[in-house]
């Protein structure tokens, strides 16, 4: 059974990495399917950021064939295969959903960082863990800054506050968020890396429109490093 799922892990990996190529090309939510129409949403990283996605592609491939070659039945890999592949099998349909329903999209991609930070929360840590952990480290943490910015885009073009209030508020949020997966997740600093690279994004989209949102964003970028910095794991 452990190596059976070891091998669906491989599959579904291979699903998710390939499902771009099926889809017409993503710039974001249209804004046009939405009330109040959303033109280049302060709460977006600037586009460069997303290139994040070909390492997390390439160390999540690695992850699962080095786990079906190597440890196919250990139990410390088998571990968060589940919530892994749940969160993958998610993942693979998440562009075209984007692409039709900025809603339910936003509610499939919270439902993949839960199944992420799961799947995180139950990774090895010790030896291997550039296999065994950085690249779910990488995956939930950029997932977790990616549901805030769906879910900042969804409350903009919804109406329900200004887009610098909403964004403010997803700040303070995926703030609180990724200092407390940080804390949890002591020996994973690529998570708190990932979150980082996306508040970086932010900065750099709204420098010149928002520098106060820029200025909130670095704010979260120090609270991380400072959090990180007090919270690193003592040398043997």
């Amino acid at each position: 059974m452990k190596k059976l799922k070891s091998s669906l892990l491989l599959a579904v990996t291979l699903a998710f990495v390939l499902s771009p190529l099926f889809v017409t090309s993503f710039q974001g939510y249209d804004p046009a399917a939405f009330p109040v129409p959303v033109f280049e949403p302060p709460v977006q990283p600037a586009g460069w950021a997303f290139s994040i996605w070909g390492l997390i592609y390439a160390w999540l491939i690695a992850h699962a064939v080095y786990g079906l070659w190597r440890h196919p039945s250990d139990p410390r890999w088998d571990a968060p295969r589940w919530p892994l592949i749940g969160s993958l099998a998610l993942g693979v349909s998440w562009l075209e959903v984007a692409n039709r329903a900025p809603i339910l999209a936003t509610v499939q991609i919270v439902a993949m960082l839960a199944l992420a930070l799961w799947a995180l929360a139950r990774s090895p840590r010790g030896p291997q863990r550039w296999w065994r952990i950085t690249p779910v480290a990488l995956y939930a943490g950029w997932l977790t800054a990616a549901s805030g910015v769906s879910a900042g885009v969804v409350l903009i073009g919804y109406g329900v506050a200004g887009a610098v209030v909403v964004t403010l508020a997803i700040l303070a949020l995926l703030a609180l968020v990724a200092l407390w997966q940080q804390s949890r997740n002591r020996q994973a600093p690529e998570y708190a890396l990932a979150v980082v690279w996306a508040l970086g994004g932010i900065i750099a989209a709204n420098l010149g429109a928002y520098p106060a949102l820029a200025g909130a964003a670095l704010l979260a970028i120090v609270a991380l490093v400072v959090n990180g910095i007090r919270r690193a794991p003592t040398p043997a």
